[in-house]
């Protein structure tokens, strides 16, 4: 039987030339890396290989750092707004203390001076604390935090350290209404300080200033004459500052003089006011007045022993002219006679 010459042998077969370059290439490998362990020939062909890879390298790995930095950024901008926040909380709390502390010390100076008021001028004052105002074009009115139960009468009088506010016009069981001097509806009796002329200081509806529409014409006033309570009416204590005079000028009528004057005390920022108590008046007959007297430093020691008298100084004697000597001459001027 006769061969068939398109059968391949298996020794020609694809496959076997396929693991023979396989063979030829791994001999070649195994030859290159032992002339490379020994001899270094290819250490310049990689430097240089190396040059051309390394971008390659590094363009590969943009995505992953590019990756990598957006999170660490991400997470460092997160970190610096949480931070940024807790230290602008920290700032707004150390600014809200300091003006608390700021606020604290000007009460507290406040205090001391209506302290130093009471203790200047020995009044019967009550401390009171402003807990409420009512201010508008036509009633300017603030409200206390004492009352009936803290023994508060309608009609005192309201001051502050630097001078008159107001008096009380209603009274609740724990609360109590001042009316302003500022109010349109409020007069107080007034003295003008250099001069002693004695008027009246009205409210005005600007809710800051006092006005005085009846002044003689012939008066002399002028500004910055300071106001003082005069005592008429026996409401306000005399005495008491009012308020300064800032403008003057004639009425439309020419009849008076009008001036404006703003008020001593602090109406748009006192928090802390003291209510006059009525003093009482002393019961009986005024006390004696004391007995008049050299002082007590020229009175004698009673434990020092009285001294001896001293005598009476004598005088000396005077010799009358005796009756013997004038008789004959009487006698011998009548024997003249005839």
């Amino acid at each position: 039987m006769a061969l068939n010459r398109d059968d391949k042998s298996p020794l020609f077969a694809p496959g076997v030339a396929g693991t023979l370059r396989l063979i030829v290439y791994l001999a070649l490998a195994c030859v290159l890396m032992v002339l490379d362990h020994r001899g270094g020939w290819l250490a310049n062909v990689r430097y240089g290989l190396s040059i051309v890879i390394e971008p390659v390298y590094r363009i590969a790995g943009l995505p992953s750092q590019g990756f990598q930095a957006a999170t660490v950024a991400f997470a460092d901008r997160q970190r610096l707004t949480e931070q940024n926040q807790r230290l602008r909380e920290d700032l707004l709390l150390a600014n809200a203390k300091l003006n608390r502390m700021a606020s604290v010390a000007e009460q507290n100076q406040r205090l001391k001076e209506l302290l130093d008021t009471q203790h200047s001028l020995s009044l019967n004052v009550q401390l009171a604390r402003l807990v409420g105002v009512d201010l508008g074009p036509f009633r300017h009115r603030i409200v206390l935090n004492l009352g009936a139960r803290d023994k508060v009468q309608q009609g005192q009088v309201v001051i502050d350290a630097r001078g008159v506010m107001g008096q009380i016009v209603d009274v609740m069981p724990t609360t109590s209404v001042a009316m302003l001097i500022t109010d349109p509806n409020h007069a107080i009796p007034v003295t003008i300080e250099r001069t002693g002329l004695r008027t009246v200081a009205y409210g005005s509806r600007a809710g800051d200033m006092l006005t005085l529409p009846t002044i003689p014409v012939s008066a002399d006033v002028q500004a910055g004459d300071k106001l003082v309570t005069s005592g008429l009416g026996g409401r306000f204590p005399p005495g008491f500052p009012v308020g300064e005079i800032r403008d003057v000028a004639q009425t439309a009528s020419g009849t008076f003089l009008s001036a404006q004057a703003k008020p001593a005390a602090d109406l748009d920022r006192s928090e802390d006011v003291l209510l006059l108590h009525d003093l009482a008046e002393p019961a009986g007959p005024p006390s004696l007045a004391p007995e008049a007297g050299p002082p007590a430093s020229m009175a004698p020691d009673p434990n020092t022993p009285p001294a001896a008298p001293t005598p009476a100084p004598t005088l000396p004697s005077v010799t009358s002219p005796t009756t013997s000597r004038v008789a004959p001459a009487r006698a011998s001027t009548a024997g003249s006679t005839p």
